[in-house]
């Protein structure tokens, strides 16, 4: 029987690709601490052995009618942004994909009232918000298998969670041991063109709104407290700040665990930091004692 051993909320942004000299230069003297948060989880995580599978649910694929898992065999090539290829172009990658599981999540949508395909066309693009993660996590480990799950752009929470509960129930039915990453922000509000050169800095000072930030707080404060409940309850609010890819990230990730069973803590690998007006952060949830609580086991309708 296959569990999930660990969960991520993981920051994919940009300015983790850059040079060391070139982030201190635009965080006024200082290096942000995403990118030693990310060097320090894969020390005490990604290095491990308890481990086969890791999980991306990308919130730069936004998918249309249907959500998409990965099911190459191999992925490799060179990487550069559509969106910011100044930063991030001729990026190498290689690593294993993991058939049998993505198309063991796709077998399991009609029972949880969704839709997910698995696809293995060697031409479909791949988005930093995977290979940003890789870099950091998995470069180097090639016994470890990676996948990634789109984000619905017109999914709803509801729909969100039904493909995560998928996602959990192929987990538990094979045999293997995964990981869970939301890749992903907070709330995600840019400063226009003409301001953002103004705010690239990691101080919440700068992060879009005051209403933004607190929305921010308030999540990481549940979150580390491991009160899951109230994160879904406030769903509604929260999007009124526009969380980075309505959020689906990280509900595809709890409907995998749980949702309100689960009430595992997260610990914060890196500060709350800003970037140009968007709140990231790391919080890894550990596996607590028992494992995470299974995906609901429902069997949806999907009219």
């Amino acid at each position: 029987m296959g569990e999930v051993v660990g969960v991520g909320l993981i920051a994919h942004v940009p300015t983790i690709m850059l040079p060391k000299d070139v982030r201190i230069a635009l965080n006024e003297g200082s290096d942000i601490t995403l990118v030693a948060g990310l060097e320090q989880l894969r020390k005490d995580v990604f290095e491990s052995d308890d481990y086969d599978t890791v999980i991306v649910l990308d919130s730069h694929w936004a998918s249309t009618v249907e959500f998409i898992v990965t099911s190459h065999d191999r992925r490799h090539g060179l990487f550069t942004s559509e969106e910011l290829p100044r930063g991030m172009h001729g990026v190498p990658f290689d690593y294993h994909g993991d058939p049998e599981l993505a198309h063991l999540i796709a077998e399991q949508d009609e029972k949880n009232g969704t839709w997910i395909t698995a696809i293995d066309d060697p031409d479909l693009p791949v988005m930093y918000a995977t290979i940003n993660l890789w870099k950091f996590l998995g470069e180097g480990l090639p016994d470890k298998k990676w996948l990634s799950v789109s984000v619905c752009q017109t999914a709803t929470d509801e729909d969100f969670l039904r493909a995560g509960r998928a996602i959990g129930e192929a987990i538990a039915k094979s045999n293997r041991r995964v990981i869970l990453l939301a890749s992903g922000a907070l709330s995600h509000t840019f400063f226009k063109l003409r301001e953002l050169r103004k705010h690239e800095m990691s101080d919440p000072a700068h992060i879009f709104s005051d209403a933004a930030r607190a929305a921010d707080y308030e999540r990481l404060e549940w979150f580390t407290a491991g009160d899951h409940t109230k994160v879904l309850e406030t769903m509604p609010a929260f999007h009124k700040v526009r969380p980075e890819a309505m959020f689906g990230h990280w509900l595809l990730t709890i409907g995998a665990i749980g949702e309100e069973a689960c009430t595992a803590p997260g610990i914060m690998y890196s500060e709350y930091e800003n970037s140009i007006g968007t709140g990231q952060v790391h919080v890894w949830f550990p596996k607590p004692e028992g494992g995470f609580p299974a995906a609901k086991d429902l069997t949806l309708s999907r009219d």
